[in-house]
C-alpha cells in the first residue's frame, strides 16, 4: 500500500522536525520511505492573525507499507505527539503537522479519518510538493 503524507512545521528547528517525522514513519512496522520531496517554505494558510508571519516549511513523502490506513495515521499522529505538537490553538503554531493525504487510492469518510485528504487540492503548500514527485490526486 501507498502512504501519502504533507508535512509542515512552523516552530523550533522546522527542518529538523520534518527529518524526524520522515524518519520516525519510515520505522513503522513493514514500512519503508519510498520518496519525498524537497523542502519548501510557504505562508501560513488559516492560522490566527498573530501567528500569520510565521513561515512554514513544508514537504511531502511517500511511504510503502503493510499497515492499514487507521494504524498507519494512528502512528503517524503518534509521532506528532512525539515531537512535541500540541494542539492548544486551532491552526497555531506546530512543530510538526503531519496529514494523511492518500493512501492506495481509498475512499474513506469516518469520524477517525477522511482520505482521500478533503482539503489537499485547495492547498498549494500540498500540491507543489506532491507535483514534485509526480502525484495527482483524484
Amino acid at each position: 500500500m501507498r502512504a501519502v503524507v504533507s508535512l509542515g512545521s512552523n516552530l523550533g528547528d522546522r527542518a529538523d522536525s520534518l527529518r524526524r517525522a520522515i524518519a520516525a514513519m519510515s520505522r513503522f512496522p513493514g514500512t519503508a520511505l519510498a520518496a519525498q520531496s524537497s523542502v519548501i517554505e510557504t505562508d501560513g494558510v488559516d492560522v490566527p492573525e498573530e501567528f500569520a508571519g510565521m513561515k512554514f516549511l513544508n514537504q511531502a513523502a511517500v511511504f510503502e507499507t503493510e499497515l492499514d490506513p487507521f494504524e498507519f495515521s494512528r502512528r503517524m499522529h503518534g509521532v506528532e505527539n512525539d515531537l512535541g505538537r500540541t494542539r492548544e490553538i486551532k491552526n497555531g503554531p506546530r512543530t510538526i503537522d503531519i496529514d494523511l493525504v492518500d493512501f492506495d487510492g481509498m475512499e474513506i469518510d469516518t469520524p477517525e479519518l477522511t482520505l482521500p485528504h478533503p482539503r489537499a487540492k485547495e492547498r498549494d503548500f500540498v500540491m507543489r510538493p506532491l507535483a514534485e514527485l509526480g502525484i495527482r490526486l483524484k
